[in-house]
């Protein structure tokens, strides 16, 4: 009982927190309101595909941004900064959080901003794919993130941290990884009072992808944990090149996945969603592993995600699965 109290609360505590305006963006910000396209690598590997975030912005709001951190220290000074990065080798050169997303969604945010419409907020979701979680680079992303509290929604840490407080909503949404030590420095490191500005993920990476949901997803939403990430292998553990044929007995698995994360008052993910053909993977920056090799295989897997309610869709193929979302949404 005390489970499904708890989650019930989660669900009825945007409603009940706000009203009018702010009542209609939290409606957004509740688990299986609305599916996004979550614009997976969203960032350029050394000098190529440096587009990206232009090219995901250009799809239009709700989305979501993945950007993947890194720390690198200087050999000749030794100071050392986060840069976004797939990973190594570092050379320095690679753009910072706060020049290549912070800046160029500042357009976005201040306009959402001054218009006073908090009907689709949050219109960016941030996704953090920390490649170290060193405590002086994520203590540096959550200075970053407290510099930027006016565009960013937050909770407020209370003693009763297992429970979710209201989600104060603004423009930007930051989720962040399942790892303890981030959750250390976003929230165990914050006093009671202060608020918290990067939710992380339930604990389940390292269990078995053929389990039943309940077993995947043992936790419900707490203060700071409040999504559930995925690898597609939880719903087709054969991976994407060997999925095969879509069947009835996939959609279920799929919508039991999401059935379970909503009702523990999570949001869920699942990466990652591609369909094209080889030629485009190598051209493009993309990984054969998350590829279904072609179109229209890809496509099936998106709108079954849809129609399942999955809150973030990841996908390399932004602009595609953009207009799928656009799409889908227009006929319901």
């Amino acid at each position: 009982m005390r489970r499904n109290w708890r989650a019930m609360a989660l669900l009825l505590a945007g409603a009940v927190w706000m009203t009018g305006r702010d009542a209609r963006a939290a409606d957004h910000a509740q688990p299986g309101t609305r599916s996004v396209m979550d614009a997976h690598n969203c960032y350029p590997y050394f000098e190529w595909w440096s587009d990206r975030i232009e090219r995901s912005l250009s799809t239009g709001t709700p989305l979501a941004i993945e950007q993947d951190l890194a720390w690198y220290t200087d050999p000749k000074t030794g100071r050392s900064w986060s840069v976004v990065t797939h990973g190594a080798p570092l050379t320095g050169q690679e753009p910072t959080l706060e020049h290549y997303f912070f800046d160029t969604v500042r357009p976005v945010v201040e306009r959402a901003l001054a218009s006073g419409d908090r009907s689709q907020w949050p219109l960016i979701t941030l996704n953090l794919d920390f490649k170290d979680e060193k405590p002086e680079h994520l203590r540096a992303i959550r200075a970053l993130l407290q510099s930027h509290a006016d565009w960013i929604t937050s909770a407020r840490k209370t003693a009763e941290d297992d429970r979710p407080q209201p989600l104060e909503i603004r423009p930007i949404l930051v989720l962040t990884g399942e790892a303890d030590a981030q959750q250390k420095v976003f929230h165990d490191e914050l006093h009671d009072g202060e608020q918290i500005y990067a939710f992380g993920a339930i604990h389940s990476a390292e269990k078995l992808p053929t389990a039943a949901p309940e077993v995947l997803d043992t936790e419900t939403a707490s203060n700071y944990r409040r999504w559930w990430n995925n690898s597609w292998r939880v719903v087709e553990p054969a991976g994407q090149p060997a999925a095969g044929a879509w069947t009835a007995a996939r959609q279920e698995r799929l919508q039991a996945l999401v059935k379970r994360a909503h009702a523990n008052g999570l949001w869920i993910r699942f990466y990652t969603l591609d369909g094209s053909p080889k030629a485009d993977l190598s051209a493009n920056g993309w990984f054969h592993g998350y590829n279904f090799g072609s179109l229209a295989a890809v496509r099936i897997r998106w709108k079954a995600a849809i129609a399942a309610g999955v809150d973030y869709i990841a996908s390399d193929q932004y602009e595609l699965l953009a207009r799928q979302i656009h799409s889908e949404q227009k006929q319901h």
